[in-house]
């Protein structure tokens, strides 16, 4: 059976199109759609049919196909790339109950890491960043800005300043902070973070490669030594379509 049929066959079982229902026929083509994907009918990161190929097997409109895709991609199940087709999004949890480097995160996943920079450099910290790690009005600090990978595909935009005191050369840097920062006995043990919901503006959406406008998480990050010193102010944004952050809550 190709991927096609089993589609067909499996939309067919879970969303009624032909009935007539006060539902629009895009959003009961949608609620379809989105059970065939979360019982794995198509794999993470396969394309999907054609919007023809889908729109003729079901007995609908082009418009509503592409119109229930669409949905699809506005909550991050589907990945569109012009000119390529429609895939499955390819999406990672993150817990937000432990304190973990990127690079750790990708490696226990079985993904190979990677890092593009953009810049490492000195300079005089900003009034932001002069007040989330508590320096003085114009003290030195090392800032990292780099994009963040798991196998060649880019998760996130990071933008990590430290004090100069912490990280002294921040050309030292070549994969993950942390490991950097053990050497030293300065490895943050806990953190807060505050996370909202953004969307990419167009460099952004750029070096993430994809559209502008694009949904995105926006973390802010603080991490501190166990004395309470903050040593590092983290300002990152994670492609919408790729990751969960999950928090598990106790009584």
């Amino acid at each position: 059976m190709t991927v096609l049929e089993r589609v067909i066959r499996e939309v067919r079982e879970e969303a009624d199109l032909a009935a007539s229902s006060p539902t629009p026929l895009y959003r009961r083509l949608q609620r379809g759609l989105r059970k065939v994907l979360e019982q794995g009918a198509v794999g993470a990161e396969d394309a999907l049919p054609p919007e023809r190929d889908l729109a003729e097997g079901l007995g609908v409109s082009r418009v509503t196909v592409r119109k229930a895709l669409r949905q699809l991609v506005d909550e991050g199940l589907l990945v569109q790339q012009r000119g390529a087709g429609t895939f499955v999004a390819s999406r990672l949890e993150q817990p937000l109950s432990s304190l973990t480097g990127f690079t750790e995160d990708m490696s226990a996943r079985g993904m190979t890491p990677g890092v593009e920079w953009l810049d490492r450099s000195l300079g005089t910290a900003m009034p932001e960043e002069a007040l989330a790690l508590n320096l003085s009005p114009g003290a030195m600090v090392s800032r990292l800005y780099r994009i963040r990978l798991a196998n060649d595909k880019p998760m996130c935009i990071e933008q990590a300043t430290l004090p100069h005191d912490v990280l002294a050369d921040p050309t030292v840097v070549k994969d993950s902070l942390y490991v950097e920062l053990e050497k030293v006995g300065k490895r943050p043990v806990r953190a807060l973070q505050r996370l909202r919901a953004q969307l990419l503006q167009f460099e952004q959406a750029r070096l993430l490669q994809v559209e502008p406008g694009t949904a995105c998480l926006y973390i802010e990050r603080r991490s501190f030594l166990a004395d309470g010193r903050p040593v590092e102010f983290v300002r990152s944004h994670y492609r919408g379509d790729s990751y969960d952050f999950v928090a598990e809550l106790r009584i």
